[in-house]
């Protein structure tokens, strides 16, 4: 079946850029939240989005407009039985998650794929609060969803291959490249690689190797990354970070991804990161 309607659940940073990226890519969109100010919220990051890409020359003004017009935002969750494909972009909690899987079970046909954008979580878990499972699988974006060009496509224990290759498909009709994660593991793969590596430079902060400046730029000047580690980690967020760190353990019981007690000292005194003003650096200045 040809997808034409895109449902994105839960309006926050990356539920917005995947309701931006779908919206570019030709499709409707039906993004979903709980209040209105969390959807006005998301059109605000959306237009800025739009708006350097007009300035860059990426895109015309009539080009930004018809983007927006492919934009339908709601605080009702039933308005997703419109929508081909369903994409929960909630917050990184296992029952929150369950919750909303198992409500759109009941809204949308029996047909209708239903994705979760987790960075880390079971897959088969969320699929068990719905009563189609085979068609239940991971789509896990990169933050922001409209640049990186990386979809992990995750199985669960009962999604089907037909499930696997639809979601393949639609990713490279957002101009992306899936990668199938086969078998359901905490973090899959990016995460599952990227996690001890925070924990690492974390350990090497708190044993005063090196100060978290001259760790971000060995990585970044030794590795050609991007960013350093407390750099992404700030962008990303601290607490999910720490989230995803105990996640982790909780799962696997390894002392690999055993948080320091650094990164657990930060959440505690509300550093998270750039959305707070502080984490392991400084933005108030």
């Amino acid at each position: 079946m040809e997808m034409v309607t895109v449902g994105v659940v839960g309006a926050g940073s990356m539920g917005s850029g995947i309701a931006n990226l779908a919206a570019m890519s030709g499709f409707h969109v039906i993004l979903q939240d709980l209040e209105e100010k969390f959807l006005q919220s998301a059109l605000g990051r959306i237009d800025s989005f739009l708006v350097k890409s007009v300035s860059k020359g990426k895109m015309t003004e009539a080009e930004k407009a018809e983007v927006m017009g492919r934009i339908q935002v709601t605080t009702q969750l039933e308005e997703m039985k419109r929508a081909d494909i369903v994409i929960e972009a909630v917050i990184e909690n296992m029952e929150v998650k369950k919750s909303v899987f198992a409500r759109l079970d009941e809204i949308v046909p029996d047909h209708v794929i239903l994705a979760t954008n987790t960075s880390s979580m079971s897959i088969t878990a969320i699929a068990e609060a719905t009563k189609r499972p085979e068609r239940v699988a991971g789509m896990h974006f990169f933050n922001p969803a409209q640049i990186m060009k990386l979809v992990e496509v995750v199985r669960g224990y009962k999604t089907s291959d037909e499930t696997v290759e639809e979601i393949k498909a639609f990713s490279k009709r957002l101009n992306k490249e899936p990668v199938v994660v086969k078998k359901d593991t905490p973090g899959f793969i990016v995460n599952r690689i990227m996690v001890p590596q925070f924990i690492e430079a974390i350990r090497l902060l708190e044993e005063g190797v090196a100060s978290a400046e001259d760790i971000d730029k060995a990585v970044t000047l030794g590795l050609n990354y991007p960013m350093g580690p407390f750099a992404l980690q700030d962008y990303g967020g601290v607490d999910v970070g720490l989230h995803v760190m105990d996640y982790f353990y909780e799962e696997f019981k390894d002392s690999r991804f055993a948080a320091p007690l650094l990164i657990r000292q930060l959440v505690r005194a509300g550093r998270l990161g750039k959305k707070t003003g502080a984490g392991f650096y400084d933005y108030s200045k």
